[in-house]
């Protein structure tokens, strides 16, 4: 037998050992995987504008092929299979702003062996995003000193649809954000890295004066007098405008942004903690 020859049937021989498997009489005895791997944990969802992010934990697990992303319309409902993915990470697009979806992911094994889905309640409601929006001082532009996030347009600082407004202060050379109304609210989420990082409102915050300094870096919450949530983040101050990155969340009572509950109704006194899906 050639040299060659010899050396293939080691490197053979090699890996059938490697793999687990026995050599008895020239026949190969491998043992027959139907372990799963892992269920995922840690799956989270970060909220978009026509789209969702899913994330999770990777496995370590030497067998593991992959990941399986499964879609609801319901909790507990039917889902159906969306995407295969190597790493911890989806992001599905094939969505629509105002419905809910409910996400299940599983880990599978290059056997083919497939986990449970995973047991977390991950759900979603994509909403409308904007950036760079800019906010004048009243002075300069008074038309274009309000936001509607309803609407989603600027408006002049004394409109009733306005849900923020600025208002510069020249003394002290710094710009404030006051709320349309006595009954919507707002707080200073303080500094973030991105408008991403807000998932959820403290039970309390909301500012007793309704309006807040603008800070660069600095993200916003507010809460609207009809029960919608927005937030926004302070991405530039010039000397007669700011720039905004903003969301808001089109369904009143999303069990994502207020307390879960029947019709997820408002609360009279405004001391439930709401949560605010990333962005």
């Amino acid at each position: 037998m050639k040299k060659a020859q010899k050396y293939r049937i080691l490197l053979a021989l090699a890996a059938v050992v490697l793999a687990g498997c026995t050599v008895e009489k020239k026949v190969y005895q491998c043992p027959v995987d139907n372990t799963p791997p892992a269920t995922p944990r840690g799956v989270a969802s970060i909220t978009g504008d026509k789209y969702v992010e899913i994330l999770w934990f990777e496995s370590d697990e030497p067998d593991l092929a992959g990941y399986r992303v499964y879609r609801s319309y319901s909790l507990n409902g039917v889902y159906e299979y969306q995407a295969t993915v190597r790493e911890g990470y989806y992001l599905d697009q094939n969505v629509v702003n105002r419905t809910t979806y409910y996400y299940a992911v599983a880990s599978f094994d290059y056997d083919g062996n497939e986990s449970d889905l995973s047991p977390e309640a991950v759900f979603d409601t994509p909403r409308p995003a904007g950036f760079d929006l800019v906010l004048y001082d009243p002075e300069y532009r008074e038309d274009l000193a309000g936001f509607d996030f309803f609407n989603r347009r600027r408006v002049s600082f004394d409109s009733p649809a306005a849900d923020i407004i600025t208002d510069y202060d020249k003394d002290l050379g710094v710009f404030f954000i006051d709320v349309g109304n006595d009954n919507t609210d707002i707080q200073d989420f303080g500094y973030t890295e991105s408008l991403d990082e807000i998932d959820w409102a403290p039970a309390d915050g909301w500012s007793n004066v309704r309006w807040v300094e603008v800070i660069l870096g600095h993200s916003y919450i507010v809460w609207t007098d009809d029960n919608h949530f927005a937030k926004f983040r302070v991405t530039d101050i010039g000397t007669s405008s700011i720039l905004i990155d903003w969301a808001y969340q089109e369904v009143a009572g999303n069990p994502e942004l207020a307390p879960p509950g029947p019709g997820f109704p408002r609360p009279n006194a405004r001391t439930a903690a709401v949560e605010i899906v990333p962005n």
